[in-house]
Formats: structure tokens, sequence, C-alpha cells
């Protein structure tokens, strides 16, 4: 039976406004999105046949800000995911403060079988039918699955043409000569480091020496995976969808791997290390979990396999509730995925406020700020889950929300 993300997203409100005296406009307002937009798509092939798309907007709340959230181009896309993606945004942005809403969207496609024309004119049909309700202070997208800086300068170009005016901020995720930020790449994996490395300290516990596996070797999971052998971990493990590299004494050069998957299109023969399942990555005996690849990837059927005791959630949703309650009364600590994965937001807010006030800032300062907005997160998180004796999923949802009451 499929697993429901939008249901998951309200039972995670639910379960947090259930501690909390929460104004009732308020909870009406988090429970459902502001809007819902569903577009058709019709779109000329190279064959000259016409194909029909089907393309989401879902604008949940814009109480901190402009509506914030990337688009994923994947078959499966649908309104029910979109949803919640756009209410975990929300919570996200108000967790790691920055003045942004949340929203997220999507087509159901394939780009992988789409030629380039194809999948430009079936972006450019998107930003026209877009083009009433996003806007650099209404609503700003950015990258997500399967898109890419090539589909920002896509949409900023057509955003542009039908607005008669430069908006360079009117999408984040852009490469640098087009407006984009320094850091942007490694933001995501950067931040999950700085929010593991934080919660480690506030725990009393450290990082050196500890194992990791890393489910999803894409960019967010191989820049984990950097920093966090620059932290004193020692990654045993990466997957991807076909399987898992397995090396016990660590696989310390992840330059090599992501080259090597680049060129074979598969991490099976990499040298020195042992091919596992893909399934395998879960059950590794490890102290750390990183689920850095789609939603519901821990299930009630295949929690009780998971060793680990911290679980870094860089993927959004990977865990479903009813095993995040197995997780929680074995004493896991979960850093949930509003927490972990914020420095990919963080960084887009920063490439969002360089456009709109004609500034350019270095890596370094970039990187900076984000350790900072990322280590400000997980300790108001940390100090939220010791005052209300509950998880750190729930004590990040408590932060969130409580900032929302504020506006």
């Amino acid at each position: 039976m499929s697993i429901n993300p939008w249901h998951t997203a309200q039972e995670q409100l639910e379960n947090a406004t259930d501690r909390l005296d929460l104004d009732p406009l308020l909870h009406a307002r988090l429970s459902q999105p502001d809007r819902i937009v569903e577009v058709s798509l019709p779109v000329t092939m190279d064959d000259d046949s016409v194909r029909v798309f089907t393309g989401f907007r879902v604008q949940h709340n814009n109480i901190r800000g402009p509506y914030k959230g990337g688009l994923r181009y994947h078959p499966h896309v649908d309104m029910n995911e979109v949803k919640a993606l756009s209410f975990w945004m929300t919570m996200k942005n108000a967790l790691i403060d920055v003045p942004f809403g949340g929203g997220k969207g999507g087509i159901a496609v394939d780009p992988k079988v789409l030629s380039v024309g194809e999948l430009e004119r079936l972006t450019r049909e998107f930003t026209r039918k877009l083009f009433p309700v996003i806007g650099p202070a209404l609503d700003v997208p950015a990258p997500d699955v399967n898109t890419s800086g090539q589909i920002m300068r896509w949409i900023r170009d057509e955003y542009e043409t039908l607005a008669g005016k430069q908006a360079p901020a009117v999408v984040t995720g852009k490469s640098l000569d087009n407006g984009g930020s320094e850091g942007r790449t490694e933001a995501t994996g950067l931040g999950g480091s700085f929010a593991l490395a934080e919660l480690t300290r506030l725990s009393g516990d450290t990082l050196k020496g500890k194992t990791v596996a890393i489910q999803g070797f894409g960019n967010v999971g191989s820049y984990f995976a950097e920093y966090a052998i620059e932290l004193g971990c020692v990654v045993v493990a990466v997957s991807d969808s076909k399987g898992t590299l397995y090396k016990q004494s660590g696989l310390n050069d992840v330059k090599a791997i992501e080259k090597y998957k680049k060129d074979t299109k598969s991490l099976d023969g990499f040298p020195g290390a042992d091919y596992l399942s893909a399934e395998a990555v879960l059950s590794l005996d490890v102290d750390i979990l990183v689920p850095a690849a789609l939603e519901n990837s821990i299930t009630i059927d295949n929690v009780g396999d998971i060793k680990a005791t911290i679980i870094v959630e860089m993927a959004n949703g990977p865990t479903t509730p009813d095993a995040d309650a197995v997780l929680n009364e074995r004493g896991v600590m979960v850093i949930p995925d509003i927490l972990a994965n914020s420095g990919g937001v963080a960084v887009s807010y920063f490439e969002w406020f360089q456009n709109m006030n004609d500034e350019s800032w270095t890596k370094e300062d970039v990187f900076e700020k984000l350790k900072q907005k990322m280590t400000s997160a997980a300790q108001a998180t940390f100090a939220s889950a010791v005052e209300n004796s509950c998880s750190l999923r729930e004590a990040a949802y408590l932060v969130a929300i409580g900032r929302l009451g504020q506006k």
C-alpha cells in the first residue's frame, strides 16, 4: 500500500500542535495550502506530435514572506506529494529563520526521455502558465529532483520576457553567470553536516570515528559524505537506486566515486569495495544513517533492520510516522528533514537577497552565514526538545510553528 505524504505531513502537524495552545485560525491556515495550481502543458515534440503534461504549484503559506520551494520533474509527481513538500517548506523556512513561506511544484514527466529542445519548450510553457502566481516578491521557485540551473535559466528568461523587465530573483539555484550564489551547490550537504556537528556537541558526544551509511549518492549525499569525513566520520557505504557500495575501512575518496559513477553510470565495480543491494544500505551496522533519496525510505516494514543510533534526514519526508515512533522508542536520535536539509533553502535565501539588493558575496561569506543559520536552528531545536521532553522532530515543529505564530 502506498503511503500518502500529505497524510504524513498532516500527522506531523497534529503531533506538534497537540503540545501547543495553538490559535485555531493559525492551525487552519497551516492545515491546508493557501492556493493550489494545476496546469495543462501541451508541448510540440521533436517528431511534431503533441503531448500534454500536467504541472503543479502548491503555495502552502506566506505568513513569513514569499512562497519558496523547488520544482521537481519526475514521473510520480502528484498533488499529495507536492502539498506535503510545500508544507515542509513552510516549516523549514520558519525553523531556519528566513523570511519565506512554503511552496513546491513540479511536472509529472521523466525528463531523461526528453530532448533538450523538448525540455526547454516544456519549461517555458510551465513558466507561462505559472507567470500570474510567481515573482520575486510573490513565489520564488528553485531546482529540486531532476531540475537544474539550466531549467532555472529558462524560467528566468521566459518570466522576464513576459514581465518586460529584469527579474533575477524570480528563481534561485541559478548558475553563477546567471545571478546565482557562491556555495549553493554544496549548501544542502554542508548544512546537514553543520546540524549534525552541533547536535552531537550538544548531546555531549563526538563524531570522531563514527561510521556513516548514505542512501542516495546525488548532489546532497556526495557533499554530505565529503563534509562528514572532514568532521572525523568514516563513510563506509553510499548507495543509489541500483545498489550499495560498501567498504568497512571507509570510502575516503568521494570525488573518485563520483567520477566512477559518472563514467560507468553505476557504483558497481568500484575498486576495493563490495557491491550490495540497494536496500542493504539501511540495515548496515553503522552509527549514522543518512537517507538522502526520496520520501518514505524508512517504513514500518524495514525500521526493525536499522542499527544506526543517529539518523540524519537529508531527504524530504524519508521516515513514515509509524517508523518514526519506533525509532523514538528505541532512543535513536533522528535529525529531522526540516532541520537537516534546510541548508539549501538558507543559501537560496542568500541568493535571493543578493539579487534583490544587487550584492555579491564570497563563498567564505556564504558558508559562514550558513553555519550561523544551521547552528542557531540546531540549538533552538535541541533546547525545545529538552524543555518539552520530546523528539527533535517534534521540537523542530514547535520552534517553527512558534515563529509562524509570532507573525
